[in-house]
């Protein structure tokens, strides 16, 4: 559910970067799904835990605005239904007894028309069950990165807003204005291992970050993102292992 320009690489997402739906097993638990409920996967990606939630009983869709996330969903899961479909404007006949979501709507920059959409899709009494980039989120990395641009001549591209990181305040408010009761909120440090012991930052920042990098030759990218992770290394780099600075949010609220 990718609403930037962001480019999802599906094998180096399942490589280095299964940290996201791995994260994601403990949502289910929140979500306490029961067989038989009628669940949307908001933001699938590749489906691995679209997969879990189909073998626990759940009449589960799965959604994604990646073309490439949902092939792959597609070729490792055939039983299940997979779209290509935008967080910002979809619409099911058929209503939700709960939308679930992990580590997406921090790439919603229109966070209320999402908001809108997971509303209209859900039955009343419906709930959604979240988690995401919360305020403060990979600031260290993006802070550098934005220096490091900046360095370049790369103003532009420094300047782009491509995620959506809330604080817990100004995201239970929109909730509740467009006709949600949230029953749990939280905002946590989550550090991060990635797998690259050599090319941690680097990695995260291709697999993540690349939208920063529109129109940049390949030569000065590489060069960027080197330097980038040789300056957080202080403060992301510990005992042979690279982390990202992760503060997540989960939220959990219902349709009045």
């Amino acid at each position: 559910m990718k609403e930037t320009n962001t480019i999802w690489k599906a094998n180096l997402y399942n490589d280095k970067h299964s940290f996201v739906y791995q994260y994601g097993e403990s949502l289910l638990e929140l979500l306490a799904p029961k067989a038989g409920e009628r669940i949307l996967d908001l933001g699938c990606g590749s489906g691995q835990l679209t997969a879990k939630l189909k073998e626990l009983g759940v009449d589960i869709v799965g959604m994604d605005s990646s073309r490439e996330m949902i092939d792959d969903a597609r070729q490792k899961y055939p039983g299940i239904e997979f779209l290509v479909m935008n967080a910002t404007d979809f619409e099911f006949a058929q209503l939700f007894d709960a939308i679930f979501s992990n580590a997406v709507l921090h790439w919603v920059v229109q966070k209320e028309q999402a908001i809108k959409c997971m509303y209209r899709n859900l039955k009343p009494g419906g709930r959604i069950v979240a988690e995401f980039g919360g305020k403060g989120n990979v600031q260290t990395i993006l802070n550098e990165l934005r220096k490091t641009l900046t360095k370049y001549g790369f103003v532009k591209n420094a300047q782009a807003e491509i995620f959506y990181f809330p604080s817990i305040g100004e995201y239970t408010t929109l909730l509740e204005k467009h006709g949600f009761r949230v029953t749990f909120a939280q905002h946590y440090d989550r550090p991060t291992e990635l797998a690259d012991s050599n090319k941690g930052i680097q990695d995260w920042l291709e697999m993540f970050g690349n939208a920063f990098f529109n129109g940049i030759p390949a030569e000065a990218k590489e060069q960027i993102k080197q330097e980038v992770q040789e300056m957080v290394k202080g403060e992301l780099f510990t005992n042979g292992k690279w982390y990202a600075d992760y503060k997540r949010i989960r939220v959990v609220a219902v349709k009045e």
